[in-house]
């Protein structure tokens, strides 16, 4: 089996090779490149010492941030690649890191440690594809199969329970049976796991082609230990003739049916979030769920915050979480429009239309084509809104607070007042935001006059 390999990496390769050393690409550049895929980066593996690697690319500019672990990083033309010692890692205590990692000069040894199959295979073009544990064979099986022992392999980190669901959803593969029992022994281990490593894992998963492999997760006990109100969710009925799944079975189908964005999944694992808190049923079983976009909005702050998100991102999917359904039984004109998007933010108001419209995929068919029409007309004046170029904040206010403090204003509370009054009217009267019209009304305003 022939496989493409960059220049670049032919050198490093072959230089290592000139100094009597095995090297190979390795682990998940080599699973890409059978899958058709262009990989990230390549990962180089060898019997080379990082000291030997040090002296091999002595006129390159080396990184040795890895090298208590082995690894080495060559800068070659700009471009960073890894190169790391074949090693032998001792025991996991701790379910995240091996207290020792020992180096060997056996390949075999090397690939022994890694995760699933279809990571655990190597490449040059002298020895060809190096591939002892059937990770091509997996690959044509689509099969996601730890590497020996899968209790010993989540046993060493416990975050492969996370990788083996991620891969799974990534690529539309099953997890073996093997595989599968491990993970719902072990998961309790992830407790182990820093919420920075879930975080990466669980937003791979929910970005990928997959996202509704999370009902795996939750089939399988992961979901319990790293997302809990997730498994409220999937517990918590919906007898509604707006709906025809239960909460959670909702929020997996409208994954699917919004933009692969990490923003906007985020923000539909969560638009729901509120409901198990917020059930109430009425004598004839019908559910509902008063003020669950607010209690959403709390419960979702706190997942984010947990999982230890940027501000940024907080800032964005709680928003939109408290905003998800908002306007559904309104039917708005241009004036509508502007108040809600003053109300809800110019940043965010846009991404609303997908959260909206994943939502209403997502339910049962009872007026769907009007939800949907409804959602278009909001569109429509969102898109007239913007191309009239209308105000709907003090950003684009055709006066300022230097403005005002020229006509003899003092600065302080009652000139944001004024500010705000201003934009209450050209909120209601667009045509009005020229800085003549809002001058002579900030100063009828504040001579007493209305």
């Amino acid at each position: 089996m022939k496989i493409y390999l960059p220049e670049k990496v032919k050198y490093i390769i072959n230089k290592i090779y000139e100094n009597n050393y095995e090297a190979y690409i390795v682990g998940g550049c080599v699973r890409d490149v059978l899958l058709g895929l262009e990989p990230n980066d390549y990962d180089i593996t060898t019997s080379a010492t990082p000291k030997v690697i040090l002296d091999i690319f002595k006129d390159f500019k080396c990184i040795k941030t890895g090298i208590v672990h082995g690894t080495v990083s060559v800068i070659i033309d700009g471009d960073i690649y890894e190169i790391t010692t074949y090693r032998i890692e001792g025991e996991y205590k701790d379910h995240r890191r091996p207290d020792v990692v020992d180096f060997t000069n056996k390949l075999e040894e090397d690939l022994k440690r890694r995760d699933f199959t279809i990571n655990a295979m190597a490449y040059n073009e002298t020895e060809g594809l190096i591939d002892i544990f059937g990770g091509l064979q997996d690959i044509e099986a689509k099969m996601i199969r730890c590497v020996g022992d899968p209790e010993e392999r989540f046993g060493e980190d416990a975050l492969r329970i996370m990788r083996a669901i991620r891969f799974s959803a990534q690529l539309g593969y099953e997890i073996h049976e093997d595989t599968e029992a491990a993970i719902r022994k072990l998961a309790p281990t992830l407790q182990k796991i820093s919420a920075e490593r879930i975080q990466v894992e669980l937003t791979k998963l929910l970005i990928s082609p997959h996202p509704d492999t999370l009902r795996d997760a939750y089939d399988m006990g992961v979901t319990k230990v790293i997302l809990p109100e997730f498994d409220a969710m999937m517990e918590t009925p919906q007898k509604h003739k707006h709906h025809k799944y239960n909460v959670g079975e909702h929020t997996l189908h409208a994954l699917i049916e919004i933009a692969p964005e990490k923003d906007l999944r985020y923000a539909i694992l969560l638009h729901d979030i509120g409901k198990p808190e917020t059930l109430t049923v009425d004598e004839d079983g019908t559910t509902h769920f008063h003020g669950h976009p607010a209690v959403g909005e709390e419960m979702a702050r706190r997942i984010l915050r947990r999982l230890r998100f940027d501000n940024d991102t907080v800032a964005v999917v709680t928003r939109l979480v408290r905003y998800h359904d908002y306007g559904n039984d309104v039917i708005p004109d241009l004036r509508i429009v502007r108040r809600a998007v003053n109300k809800i933010g110019e940043d965010i108001f846009p991404l609303l239309f997908p959260v909206r419209q994943a939502d209403i995929l997502a339910q049962s068919d009872y007026l769907r084509a009007e939800k949907l029409e409804n959602l278009e007309l909001w569109k429509k004046l969102y898109e007239e809104m913007l191309e009239k170029k209308q105000c709907v904040s003090l950003k684009t206010l055709a006066v300022t607070g230097r403005d005002l403090i020229a006509m003899g204003m003092k600065p302080g509370r009652e000139l944001g007042d004024m500010l705000q009054k201003l934009l209450e009217l050209v909120l209601e009267h667009p045509e009005q935001n020229t800085r003549e019209q809002l001058l002579e009304k900030a100063g009828e305003l504040a001579a007493g006059k209305e």
